[in-house]
């Protein structure tokens, strides 16, 4: 499986997905460029140990050196919102 490490940021505005569903920032989700819509994607942050499993639904983001957009609950899980951008590591469960 894919794994890798990148930038992530978290976005919180309601607005239809990718996938179709509308988008919920309460939810364990993430954007990612290329990855399938529905894969599962294990992101961990490596200045904590966190980990959360996230579910692909959107695309981007479009930030040079950031891979994923994670939900704002999903990037409150393993680090400080007010960051807003973190570096974190990441697993591809199942695509």
């Amino acid at each position: 499986m894919a794994s890798g490490t990148c930038g992530a940021s978290y976005y919180a505005e309601g607005r239809m997905t990718a996938s179709g569903e509308r988008f919920n920032p309460s939810a364990m989700t993430a954007a990612h460029k290329t990855l399938p819509l529905g894969s599962r994607v294990r992101v961990t942050n490596p200045r904590n140990g966190d980990s959360v499993t996230v579910r692909i639904n959107d695309r981007g983001p479009y930030v040079g050196g950031r891979c994923l957009d994670l939900s704002r609950a999903a990037f409150a899980a393993i680090g400080d919102i007010g960051a807003g951008v973190m570096r974190v590591k990441y697993e591809v469960l199942a695509r």
